[in-house]
């Protein structure tokens, strides 16, 4: 007769195939690239879709490349180094470059939390039926328990699942119709004038596309990874581990970029084939976005939407607060880390809380974060041009990287990432 396992043993086993399972193999490349289709990020995309329908998909593909060399340059800063961007960038530039963008970094940082954790409450009113202010309240506390009290190795699992929601939005495309042959044409060939409104929805779409936060974590996620390793250190002191783990990076950004970028694409196709096409232009909430779709595609539309956004900010606001605290705690020599405890790093989880408590306050205040969405992107994407500088400089110091400095082709796409940003901002003012 077969003995029967005890409840523990269960328990036990279904912890081991869920940590087993292909997608923990996955490293920060994933999880930052999700956070970068945060609830905000959905309201941008929305509006792209909604104003100027087929002919903003260009920005996607245009897009992919330039974020994923930029994301890899920041990854490879944090492995090679084994101290995230602040610290080095406190190393290699005068202290008022440092100050400049880690205030940035964190007023930035908590106006976009304000957004995604409102936007959060807005669409959980409509899901669950109950009041958005209480909504908004329950998911702020889950974020900051799940940073505060799990241990990294832990709370790193739960945000890798979490990344399965950006399906939703690929779904959403199986409940409407598309014209897939003029959306083709479209991805190469746009129609729109080129006027202010259409450059600053380019730079918003590239401003919350190529965001700072996201730099910022990236390369401390690698850090963190390095120091969940038993017996790793940054490649400068382990020359050996090199190859095995250049190629992790390269892999682990690709592909979570691209995950990133075509769940984006999948954002402003369907709101460009339904809210567009039935003429709704102007979106200004993450909330609104969901509730225009049902009557024109249904409840399953809503809903997968709906749950997107959820999940997807569940992954977002955690990465925005966790950004800063690493910002802050390096450039002022604090203990970080969130596989440490609070008593061990009090000030870098002191400035997650306070981060996302500000956040929070906003809602109660006569500031509106919902409608400054897109100008909250526009913002990140000039302000991210001078920081994009710092960063390939800092890749191409062989002071800073040793033998690992950034392989030609990638400090290209950087340049010309940080070119492209530098340009639109510029048609933006030219033409405002």
């Amino acid at each position: 007769m077969k003995e029967q396992s005890s409840p523990q043993e269960n328990r036990h086993g279904v912890w081991k195939r869920l940590k087993d399972h292909p997608l923990s193999k996955f490293g920060p490349g994933l999880i930052t690239g999700v956070a970068d289709d945060d609830p905000s990020g959905v309201v941008t995309y929305s509006q792209a879709g909604a104003q100027f329908g087929l002919n903003m998909l260009w920005t996607m593909p245009l897009a992919f490349p330039l974020m994923a060399a930029i994301q890899f340059i920041c990854g490879l800063i944090g492995r090679v180094t084994g101290r995230g961007l602040a610290a080095n960038i406190k190393d290699a530039f005068p202290p008022l470059i440092l100050k400049g963008v880690v205030i940035l970094l964190l007023v930035a940082n908590t106006l976009n939390i304000a957004a995604d954790v409102a936007a959060m409450g807005e669409v959980g009113e409509l899901v669950t039926g109950m009041n958005h202010r209480f909504m908004t309240l329950l998911f702020v506390a889950v974020t900051l328990l799940l940073q505060v009290l799990v241990p990294y190795h832990r709370y790193v699992f739960y945000l890798k699942w979490l990344t399965l929601s950006l399906l939703a939005y690929a779904a959403v495309l199986f409940t409407v119709h598309v014209p897939w042959h003029k959306v083709a044409i479209r991805t190469v060939w746009p129609k729109f004038t080129p006027n202010a409104q259409a450059a600053t929805m380019i730079v918003a779409v590239f401003g919350t596309t190529i965001s700072p936060y996201l730099f910022f974590w990236q390369a401390s996620e690698e850090v963190e990874e390095m120091h969940r390793g038993q017996g790793k250190l940054p490649l400068l002191k382990d020359p050996t581990s090199a190859p095995q783990e250049l190629r992790r990076i390269r892999w682990d950004t690709w592909s979570g970029m691209f995950y990133s970028n075509i769940t984006a694409y999948f954002i402003i196709l369907a709101t460009a084939v339904t809210l567009h096409a039935a003429g709704i232009t102007d979106i200004q909430t993450a909330a609104q976005a969901a509730t225009a779709l049902r009557p024109l595609a249904g409840d399953s539309a809503f809903l997968l939407f709906a749950i997107g956004i959820l999940g997807v900010g569940l992954i977002g606001v955690p990465v925005l607060a966790g950004s800063a605290g690493y910002a802050l705690s390096e450039a002022m020599g604090w203990k970080w880390g969130l596989e440490k405890k609070v008593s061990d790093a009090r000030g870098f989880y002191a400035v997650i809380i306070i981060s996302v408590l500000c956040a929070l306050g906003i809602q109660y205040s006569p500031i509106s974060p919902m409608k400054a969405l897109v100008w909250s992107a526009v913002i990140n994407g000039v302000v991210a041009v001078p920081l994009m500088v710092v960063i390939i400089i800092l890749a191409s110091k062989k002071s800073v990287m040793g033998d690992y400095t950034a392989s030609r082709p990638i400090v290209i796409l950087g340049w010309i990432a940080t070119a492209i940003m530098a340009a639109a901002a510029l048609g933006m003012l030219i033409l405002g």
